[in-house]
């Protein structure tokens, strides 16, 4: 018999999670440029971590949004000149999605922005401790991930 800690453990997880984001959040919209916000910022670094030429589609599943939402990011991304919609040379229905030099750029300065407040969390919680609950949480994504798709 485990000494399983039951739901109530993973509720928990989840809700600090969630709080960790919303305050996250602000600290990278307060860091972002002028009329950017934070499903911009995710979708640059999502094309950045998977690879760009993504569809539409593609990114609505991947940020598990309705298209016409994914739709309205896109615009805005495309708007100030972060990425470009081309046609998808396998689906002349499609586009796909591919980030400019701007659009890189930006994502690059942000993290730099990002700087100090990242390093005020690390003087509070040093790095040993990040070490440690990195493969934790990079194992719970992984499996909502690949638990979403059954």
């Amino acid at each position: 018999m485990t000494n399983s800690p039951g739901p109530s453990a993973y509720f928990t997880l989840f809700n600090e999670v969630g709080i960790i984001e919303q305050l996250s959040r602000t600290f990278l919209e307060a860091r972002l440029p002028e009329g950017l916000i934070r499903p911009h910022f995710s979708v640059l670094n999502h094309l950045i971590r998977v690879a760009d030429g993504r569809t539409p589609l593609e990114l609505a599943q991947a940020f598990q949004v309705p298209k016409t939402t994914m739709t309205h990011t896109l615009s805005g991304l495309t708007k100030h000149g972060l990425v470009e919609m081309r046609p998808n040379p396998d689906d002349a229905r499609s586009k796909q999605i591919w980030l400019t030099d701007r659009g890189r750029q930006v994502r690059e300065d942000t993290i730099k922005a990002l700087g100090p407040d990242l390093a005020r969390i690390e003087g509070a919680i040093g790095p040993a401790k990040v070490m440690d609950i990195l493969p934790v949480l990079q194992e719970i994504r992984m499996f909502l991930d690949n638990d979403r798709d059954t």
